[in-house]
């Protein structure tokens, strides 16, 4: 089997190419690709050092499976062709997810979306995954109607630069040095950015549209009451998730916390008393979603309160587009 990663050289790129090993994906052939000025790397798959290629139409001929985290803009130009060469491409940008034609799957929640694809499937954003991967299971024992979500977004999940920009930016603060912030519009280093995306003429962001969006399409709910606001914080790996969750139906605490120690991808961190919850730096390097904090909500009648934890890189991206395969292509 012929597999490509195009953006291989990125942060979700090289993560892709970790899980793929890890996992034991059916890869007989890799075809890692990138743009011309990463062409000719060499990264590790296997114990051999392969070499990055210039994407290119030809670089597609006989893929099977393509996983693309290249930014929207290749993935409109590179999609399709990978498509026709008769490749399923998992996309991880924001390209084609509300694409009524193209699934936006979390295997966990709606895996038997993927199977209905054209030849593209769209890869949720990744604080949309976390949330969900929480959420399905409480929404299918008690009906979901409303989700507030208010979420605290690690560095890493704007790219490397922005992992040295907070890294260059905290030494600046501890030496009594400015720091000049290129990637982000203010100083991120021991500072709270409520600013994810463009924001539109009524002043919400495009991430926090995502997590509405996505929301409603994932879960087959297309009139599901959404609430959010996105936060980048000074962490490097790890998205944390205050929800509300609100349902039809009255749900404890206590059942909450029965069903998501037995829901698929979902690890319980809920004793609070004890210091035990969901925290970023516990999570980093791990494939599950961490929930804790589970309690009644103060505001709203039958919600919940909860926190959640998972790596944006892992569960937030690559592993989630490497389950999605695996859908496809069992080994």
């Amino acid at each position: 089997m012929k597999v490509a990663v195009l953006g291989a050289t990125g942060l979700v790129g090289r993560q892709m190419l970790a899980v793929l090993e890890r996992r034991g994906f059916p890869a007989d052939q890799l075809v890692p690709l990138a743009s011309s000025r990463s062409a000719g790397r060499r990264l590790p798959f296997r114990g051999q050092e392969i070499p990055v290629r210039e994407v290119c139409e030809e670089a597609f001929e006989g893929v099977e499976l393509a996983l693309f985290s290249a930014g929207s803009g290749p993935s409109r130009r590179w999609a399709p062709e990978a498509a026709r060469r008769g490749a399923v491409v998992v996309d991880n940008s924001s390209a084609w997810r509300m694409d009524p034609e193209v699934p936006l799957v979390v295997p966990e929640v709606n895996g038997e979306d993927a199977r209905k694809h054209r030849g593209i499937i769209a890869n949720p954003n990744c604080a949309t995954i976390q949330a969900l991967v929480a959420l399905a299971p409480l929404h299918r024992e008690a009906g979901l109607e409303y989700l507030s979500a208010a979420t605290y977004q690690s560095v890493s999940g704007t790219g490397s630069a922005a992992v040295a920009e907070l890294e260059e930016g905290a030494r600046a603060v501890l030496e009594g040095r400015e720091g000049t912030p290129s990637v982000y519009p203010h100083p991120i280093a021991f500072n709270l950015l409520p600013h994810i995306g463009a924001f539109d003429d009524q002043g919400v962001s495009e991430e926090e549209w995502k997590m509405v969006r996505e929301s409603r399409k994932i879960l087959h709910l297309p009139d599901l009451a959404v609430s959010s606001t996105t936060v980048r914080v000074p962490v490097f790996r790890g998205h944390g998730e205050a929800l509300v969750a609100q349902f039809r139906e009255d749900l404890s605490p206590e059942r909450a916390r029965e069903i998501l120690a037995d829901a698929p991808g979902v690890q319980l961190a809920d004793d609070p008393a004890r210091g035990v919850y969901p925290l970023p730096r516990e999570a980093e390097g791990t494939d599950l979603v961490y929930v804790g904090r589970i309690r009644r909500d103060t505001g709203l009648p039958r919600a919940l309160a909860l926190w959640v934890v998972s790596d944006n890189l892992l569960k937030g991206a690559a592993l989630n587009a490497v389950q999605i395969a695996e859908i496809l292509f069992p080994a």
